[in-house]
């Protein structure tokens, strides 16, 4: 059996005349803009109009009546604390025992920068001077680079703190190593 396409590809009816659409009347969406910014604009208006306080109101005198005699109510006395570290943090000592610092034989040396040129390694030293750090300017025989080196230091902590001393002052990058002797 054939397949057949029971879908109507075409009708053979003539078209029947469709409705007009109905037009929607723009005064309609006109007006009802217009009563809702009336509406908002007199919202606004009371809002931003000062309240008139209410008329007293007069009532008729009543007699007042005679104020209780308040019985004289002391307050307890406050209770006693349980702790008493106000009294003894300050005579008490607290001991802390440090790490003992190891000193390296071999010095460290922190290095702020290679140039190619003797003026641009004497600006960094200039700027690392101003921020209150020797440094000097090395050159190696065989190179053709400068190099900025504030040191030696005896202790890593001595370069750090002195490396986050001109990272605050915006001056990096700065390298800590041991100094090959």
């Amino acid at each position: 059996m054939a397949n057949r396409d029971y879908v109507k590809r075409g009708s053979s009816r003539k078209p029947t005349k469709k409705a007009a659409p109905r037009r929607k009347k723009p005064w309609r969406s006109g007006l009802l803009a217009i009563v809702l910014v009336s509406a908002f604009g007199y919202g606004l208006y009371l809002l931003s109009s000062d309240p008139e306080p209410p008329a007293p109101v007069v009532q008729p005198a009543k007699p007042t009546p005679k104020p209780k005699a308040k019985s004289s109510q002391t307050l307890p006395p406050p209770p006693e604390e349980k702790w008493d570290y106000v009294e003894s943090l300050p005579s008490r000592e607290v001991e802390v025992k440090a790490k003992e610092l190891v000193v390296s034989e071999i010095p460290y040396i922190m290095q702020c920068g290679a140039y190619k040129t003797a003026q641009q390694a004497e600006a960094r030293k200039l700027d690392i001077a101003f921020q209150g750090i020797n440094s000097k300017i090395r050159k190696k025989e065989d190179s053709s680079w400068y190099r900025v080196v504030l040191g030696p230091y005896k202790f890593k902590r001595d370069a750090e703190r002195d490396k986050h001393k001109l990272q605050r002052a915006k001056i990096e990058p700065c390298a800590i190593w041991k100094e090959a002797q």
